[in-house]
């Protein structure tokens, strides 16, 4: 079987990844797995860049096909805050815990009617020696006041879902995997991932 190398250092990520690709004709690796250490700034403008130049940095420095995501959220009444810099929208060194309480701060005193907010996710599968093929998925909601919830990462335990009633976090992994960004991101790159197996094996 192919090997498909996950593209990210980020433990949480990978872990969802391989749970949204569970199934793949292909055997899911990561850089620690084989051995790959590199360093690969996500200091582009758009995430569809950002998911390429890593997707392509990997999958060159690896030989095999290589999967890499760059996700956001997106606050309205922050004109689009964080966006592209939510890994980094409290600073380099700044942790999730850190990161949703600065985004609270942000919010202090904005009502919930002005809360609304999107998750966007772009996946960027780079096959060695050809153009890189593009995957989006967005997931519309609004921000809570507090944190609620133990699963997820990032800015889940605030990131609400009316429909459901509940925040990411609240949820299991397989209803988040249904509803999230990058769970519509990742069905959409499954179909491409079981295309790309039938031409490896020819």
């Amino acid at each position: 079987m192919p090997k498909l190398l996950l593209a990210t250092t980020n433990e949480g990520k990978a872990r969802e990844l391989c749970q949204l690709l569970n199934g793949v004709p292909f055997e899911l690796v990561t850089p620690k797995e084989i051995g790959i250490a590199i360093d690969v700034a996500e200091d582009r403008d758009s995430y569809q860049e950002n998911a390429s130049i890593k997707a392509e940095a990997y999958a060159q420095a690896s030989g095999l096909i290589s999967l890499a995501d760059d996700s956001g959220l997106e606050v309205g009444v922050l004109n689009g805050e964080p966006g592209i810099r939510s890994a980094r929208y409290a600073g380099d060194k700044a942790n999730d815990k850190d990161r949703v309480e600065y985004l609270l701060s942000r919010l202090e005193g904005i009502p919930p009617e002005k809360r609304g907010a999107r998750f966007v996710c772009i996946i960027a599968i780079a096959v060695p020696g050809e153009k890189t093929i593009i995957c989006r998925g967005d997931c519309d909601g609004s921000i809570t006041t507090e944190p609620r919830g133990e699963n997820g990462f990032g800015y889940d335990p605030v990131f609400y879902l009316a429909e459901l009633g509940k925040t990411m976090a609240e949820l299991s992994p397989e209803q988040k995997g249904q509803v999230s960004h990058r769970g519509r991101a990742a069905r959409k790159a499954r179909r491409i991932l079981e295309q790309l197996a039938e031409k490896v094996k020819t």
